[in-house]
């Protein structure tokens, strides 16, 4: 089962021939997409008309440097931001957490996205990409925060999604740019950056992204189409019966694997269950290596599908909201 990527703000003939593509279960968006609000929620519907089956809508909306709808959406900060305000007052932290991911999964649920792909829950140990969008180097802090940020995307409606297993943090290259590569045995990764991911999965994470990074002390192949780490560590040791992503296919630390179709294949054959293809350039030959492949299986989609939702005008007028909104754009504006 693919996500796939769109290249504008309205869809073209052909990226409605890839969403009723039966392989296609669901759309991912960019900035790329996105104008305003009014425009964002008429290119959702337009998607959802395309075919009468469920389709999964999905965007990155984690907050500070990742955050791709933002005119007319509350600004949301970096998850670092709530992870130094834990040094001194713990209990404000784990607040600060939980209204940040009831406030972004309500804003996404009110325009109709299904899932915001979070929270991040590798380490904040100093990796270009990660950088401050994760909560704190401590494992047992970050996981505290992770915690009540999944229970409280679930009070909004939407299944959360942890990443990037089993721990982007501990690494400083960029996987979008170029392999990764932690060299760190698996006992020191089962007692560090896996922490936040096994007590998630405990309190019931609906959905795991799988980072790129390669461990060779575990396995020769990058976590992402790894069945050591995917079958035998995530599933088995860990016990998780939820829904598999693979991280973007595009990146450049997936190009080991070879060809588009041989990066689908090998995610596939570890263990992904859903291949995400967020360029658009490369869906046509994506959807072509997948044409004989078996229908996307609708159970999935129904897993991870928003559940409650308000209205638009409904979450405006919540006092909840502007609540949230005022105590978590401060701070953006004053220190931590």
């Amino acid at each position: 089962m693919l996500i796939v990527g769109i290249k504008d703000k309205q869809l073209s003939p052909q990226e409605r021939e890839w969403i009723r593509a039966p392989q296609v279960g669901g759309v991912i968006l960019f900035t790329r997409n996105f104008e305003s609000r009014e425009q964002a929620s008429e290119l959702i519907a337009e998607i959802r008309s395309v075919r009468a089956e469920p389709l999964l809508l999905c965007v990155d909306q984690e907050g500070g440097p990742v955050q791709r709808f933002r005119d007319g959406f509350t600004r949301l900060p970096a998850l670092s931001r709530i992870g130094e305000v834990y040094a001194r007052d713990r209990q404000r932290a784990l607040e600060l957490a939980g209204e940040h991911a009831w406030l972004m999964a309500s804003e996404m649920r009110a325009i109709d996205i299904d899932l915001s792909f979070a929270p991040v829950l590798d380490l904040a140990c100093g990796n270009v990409v990660v950088g401050e969008r994760a909560f704190h180097a401590d494992p047992r802090i970050d996981s505290e925060l992770g915690l009540e940020y999944v229970r409280n995307m679930r009070l909004a409606g939407m299944a959360a999604t942890i990443k990037h297993f089993p721990g982007h943090g501990s690494v400083r290259e960029d996987t979008h740019l170029e392999p990764a590569i932690d060299r760190r045995a698996l006992d020191e990764i089962r007692d560090a950056d896996m922490i936040p991911f096994a007590d998630a999965i405990v309190a019931g994470a609906e959905a795991v992204m799988m980072g790129h990074v390669t461990y060779p002390a575990v396995d020769a192949l990058p976590a992402g189409y790894s069945r050591v780490w995917i079958q035998d560590i995530l599933r088995g040791e860990l016990g998780f019966g939820g829904v598999v992503f693979s991280d973007d296919i595009s990146m450049a630390a997936a190009e080991d694997a070879g060809g588009i179709g041989a990066r689908i294949a090998a995610h596939r054959d570890a263990g992904c269950d859903i291949v995400l293809v967020c360029k658009p350039e490369i869906v046509s030959e994506a959807l072509a290596v997948c044409r004989n492949e078996d229908p996307c299986d609708p159970a999935i989609v129904e897993a991870l599908r928003g559940r409650v939702a308000s209205t638009w005008q409904s979450l405006v007028e919540n006092p909840q909201r502007a609540r949230f909104a005022a105590r978590l754009t401060a701070l953006e504006t004053v220190a931590a």
